[in-house]
């Protein structure tokens, strides 16, 4: 019999062994993508107010990373493109060029660099910048004009009596920031996003169900238990732009099944709490950046046993 030699071929390299075709970049560009609808909208309801913003807070945010890291092109991996968006769609229409630079540039360096870069931040960079602005200038941060006839107006979160139609705030044509006015355009870029498997369901739908029953529960008008109130705290401000972009954030969220849905359930909870018992009419930037701060808590609450592990 003879002896079959088997050639068996062995290749010697470091880790990582396993590589995903998914890179940080691509990731980046599908979550732009995603928000051209919301940026389209601003654009269409706004106009010019809407769009010098954004292109600021764009340029400002990847100026400021260039400058610090001095490497990969202007563009780099596209994280701060990403984060001055999402800094540009939370707002106010016509804002100062000055606020625009002042809040991507403290986005980046205080949200991003200063815990170390990319996948080492503690919270949403974008959210951040948009905290430092509130707290410096937030007479500027809440000037709201209509889309109709670009005259200043409230917000709807300002209205206590929640008269505002709830078939105005889906399409959008209301007062607010650029990119929370129009619900439909932010549905249709997560439905973007959860297609090309970059976010799922539990975040964003925990986030939106516990906002649904506890504007439900504490409704200020009308019955107890009044549904209405439970949709437009769902639909008004920034909770959609938060729950989709903002709350699915893979390095400032819970990596584990349980701890998405109560990190998703807790900014749902504290937004309304924010919004009804707080000083500012918005609640979603302070309560994902508080989960934020509690995600490290949540992961290790979470996360799975080790099978056969003996519990001392």
């Amino acid at each position: 019999m003879e002896n079959l030699a088997v050639e068996r071929k062995f290749v010697i390299s470091s880790s990582p062994h396993v590589r995903s075709p998914e890179t940080v970049q691509k990731i980046m560009i599908d979550v732009l993508i995603s928000l051209v609808p919301a940026v389209i909208a601003a654009a269409v309801f706004f106009r010019e107010e809407a769009i010098i913003p954004i292109i600021i807070c764009l340029v400002a945010a990847m100026g400021t990373e260039f400058v610090l890291v001095r490497k990969g092109g202007f563009f780099s991996d596209g994280s701060a493109a990403v984060t001055g968006l999402l800094l540009a769609l939370t707002l106010p229409p016509g804002v100062a060029w000055w606020i625009c630079v002042i809040g991507s540039a403290t986005a980046i360096i205080m949200g991003k660099y200063i815990f170390g870069g990319l996948g080492s931040n503690t919270f949403n960079p974008a959210l951040l910048g948009r905290a430092i602005l509130l707290a410096s200038w937030g007479g500027r941060m809440t000037e709201w004009v209509s889309p109709i006839d670009m005259r200043s107006t409230a917000t709807p979160l300002a209205d206590p009596g929640y008269g505002t139609p709830l078939m105005d705030l889906f399409t959008g044509n209301v007062a607010g920031c650029l990119g929370e006015t129009s619900a439909i355009a932010l549905l249709i870029g997560g439905a973007y996003l959860m297609y090309k498997k970059h976010i799922n369901w539990r975040i964003p739908g925990t986030y939106i169900v516990s906002t649904f029953i506890i504007g439900t529960l504490l409704s200020p008008i009308g019955p107890q238990f009044d549904v209405t109130s439970g949709l437009f705290h769902v639909l008004a401000g920034g909770l959609l732009l938060g729950a989709i972009f903002m709350a699915t954030d893979m390095v400032t969220s819970p990596v584990t099944t349980k701890g998405q849905l109560i990190f998703g359930a807790g900014c749902g909870i504290l937004t309304v709490l924010i919004r009804i018992y707080g000083m500012y009419p918005e609640g979603v930037t302070f309560a994902i950046l508080i989960m934020n701060a509690l995600t490290p808590l949540i992961d290790g609450a979470t996360k799975p046993r080790i099978y056969g592990e003996v519990s001392k």
